[in-house]
């Protein structure tokens, strides 16, 4: 046999290979379509049949209607040969599935909260926090029964099973408690147990196994929980709730909280590792859901809606968590809590497990400050003041009486290089050169050194009140005790006040306008103009452009920013611009005499007994030393 026929026949071969391979795959799919026809078939028809037994047994339940079924005493079912092929495998579960109800709801309370469990998928559906309103003084739900909330466990139980598809029976209630039980035959459920708290902001959820071993597969090591709904809108501002609300969540081995921020409407983030708990945070409050066991991966995320959406809500928050079943006997559980709770510090500090790391309270040191400082002395106040006005004021009292000291330092500092001012000119004078700049600011420093003047002797206080100034910036906004408190014509200190809504939106400015941002941006322009005329002998020439930042642009940059943030906020930095000044005048009139200072700063810096020199003076005479080196070397 020649070459050519050997080719000829490995392609007839080759050609008949692949015939049969076609056909045989053809073949299959028609097979498999016609078996997926049959099934939708045998599923509707099953269905209709579940419905005709439930018209004729009116009183039986799922349970009972399925065992009608399974035992053949209901005709309908027996005479179709569609009965004997339902979706489901199991007739308890197509009973469940088929179950005309949507749902009724079984209502758990306690003083705190009021919460409702659904018998479809058996799921929390309604959360109502007592004792608190939301903005428009109406009841404050976080998850509302008419609004779009599934909580859903899906499973291998030898098919995918996916609890909101069906309808959990009522096995029992107690004033704090209920079970809800789907079966899958006579002798095997999965019980989810709800019991709440007697008198605190969480319910324990219990999902019960028994004898689902005959169900779940031996391969099958988790089960996946997914919990997701439409956040309602419950502060008056919507860009301060939003920027404020987040999706978080804590890995056990970690000590810090993860967040995805609503700030830029959202995200989402892949879970690598063991995570205790997820929560859904708003500004005020917050829906967290605790395994004792840990969940072991899973994906969390959210988006914010448009600020005019016809819902009014705030944002969409999901979280798909896988569970491991661990040991799968014939009898075992698996815990769970949720936890909807005001976002207020001494409630979330006390659950011990990290949740007032939800808090915004800044990093390690504005935290602590705020932790350890503000928070204690804030609610200290208030359980003698009813007021929250008048706790910030005497708030900011007490902390401009802390830094006091170093206020006095700081204008101290700043009157003596004033006072100095005709000495610097003269020194100006006698070095004019550009060459002669190192000498210069060699004759400036000698002269301060003589004087007893320090240069950063003003920065010392700017520095120790700014991690006071950024801690109260942090404070304000997530200080849940300021909620709807109201003071002078401001009706809520954690939001916006407001004197005149303009019914469109300003770029950068906003719809309205905050008094206490305005007034708060009057004191900072009086008080900075106040300092540069104080000054302007030694700086005006010199910096033109930074009188204009401070006196003119920062003041109305604060405007616009404190414009719709909390006006508690505002009013606090208006109190501490005002105690400012009255401190700088009070100093300024009765402590610190410029004529004398300016006496006694000459008769030091007169003196012959020459001062120690500084490390800064010996390197600034180095480098003037090797200055005059090289331009000798030059001219010669």
């Amino acid at each position: 046999m020649d070459k050519k026929s050997i080719i000829g026949f490995a392609l007839i071969g080759l050609i008949l290979f692949a015939f049969s391979w076609y056909n045989t795959r053809q073949f299959n799919k028609q097979q498999a379509a016609q078996l997926e026809e049959s099934r939708v078939r045998d599923s509707i028809e099953r269905a209709e049949a579940f419905k005709a037994a439930a018209e004729a047994y009116p009183e039986a339940d799922s349970v009972e209607l399925a065992r009608i079924l399974q035992e053949g005493e209901f005709a309908a079912a027996s005479d179709s040969a569609a009965a004997q092929t339902a979706y489901y495998k199991s007739d308890f579960l197509n009973a469940a599935a088929a179950d005309s109800v949507e749902g009724s709801i079984v209502y758990l309370e306690n003083d705190k909260i009021k919460v409702g469990i659904s018998t479809k998928g058996a799921q929390v559906a309604e959360v109502l926090v007592k004792d608190y309103y939301k903005y428009d003084s109406t009841a404050l739900y976080l998850i509302d029964a008419r609004r779009n909330s599934t909580f859903d466990i899906e499973l291998d139980a030898g098919q995918y099973i996916n609890t909101m598809d069906f309808n959990f029976r009522v096995a029992s209630t107690t004033d704090h408690s209920v079970a809800m039980r789907l079966y899958f035959d006579e002798n095997s459920y999965i019980e989810n147990l709800y019991t709440l708290s007697s008198d605190d902001y969480f319910v324990d959820m219990d999902l019960h196994f028994v004898g689902m071993n005959e169900y779940i597969p031996r391969s099958s090591y988790s089960f996946t929980i997914s919990w997701a709904w439409d956040v309602p809108r419950l502060e008056k501002g919507y860009d301060n709730e939003k920027n404020y609300s987040s999706v978080n969540f804590r890995y056990a081995d970690n000590e810090n909280v993860k967040e995805i921020s609503m700030r830029k409407d959202g995200g989402s983030e892949s879970l690598a590792g063991q995570v205790q708990w997820v929560a859904f945070k708003q500004q005020f409050f917050s829906s967290i859901l605790v395994s004792a066991d840990n969940f072991t991966s899973g994906d969390v995320g959210g988006h914010t809606y448009a600020e005019n959406n016809p819902d009014r809500y705030l944002m969409h928050d999901a979280a798909v968590l896988n569970v491991e079943y661990g040991d799968k006997s014939a009898d075992f559980s698996k815990s769970f809590q949720f936890f909807f709770v005001p976002n207020h510090y001494p409630v979330l500090k006390s659950y011990d497990m990290k949740f007032d790391k939800l808090l915004p309270l800044g990093g390690w040191l504005v935290g602590s400050i705020n932790k350890y400082i503000i928070i204690p002395v804030f609610n200290w106040l208030h359980k003698s003041i009813s007021s929250y006005g008048l706790i910030i004021l005497i708030l900011t009292i007490m902390l401009k009486l802390v830094i006091s000291p170093f206020t006095y330092k700081s204008y101290a500092s700043s009157a003596k290089m004033r006072v100095l001012k005709p000495e610097v000119d003269k020194i100006n004078e006698r070095y004019s050169k550009e060459s002669e700049a190192m000498k210069r600011q060699q004759a400036t420093m000698d002269l301060y050194k003589r004087a007893g003047v320090s240069t950063f002797g003003g920065c010392l206080p700017l520095l120790f009140q700014f991690p006071l100034l950024y801690a109260m910036f942090r404070f304000f906004p997530a200080s849940f005790e300021l909620r709807q408190q109201s003071f002078l014509w401001a009706e809520d200190l954690s939001c916006y006040d407001s004197i005149l809504d303009f019914g469109f939106r300003m770029p950068l400015y906003g719809n309205h306008i905050s008094l206490f941002a305005l007034l708060m941006g009057i004191s900072m322009w009086a008080y900075s103009k106040m300092t540069f005329d104080a000054n302007s002998a030694a700086s005006s020439q010199q910096m033109p452009g930074m009188k204009f930042m401070s006196v003119w642009f920062m003041p109305i940059f604060m405007v616009c920013l404190c414009n719709n943030f909390s006006s508690g906020l505002s009013y606090y930095y208006l109190l501490s611009n005002l105690f400012t000044i009255g401190q700088n005048f009070a100093i300024r009139k009765w402590f610190i005499n410029e004529d004398k200072l300016y006496a006694q700063l000459k008769q030091k810096a007169d003196s012959k007994e020459a001062p120690k020199k500084s490390k800064f003076q010996q390197r600034l005479e180095e480098a003037y030393r090797i200055q005059q080196q090289q331009q000798k070397a030059q001219r010669k």
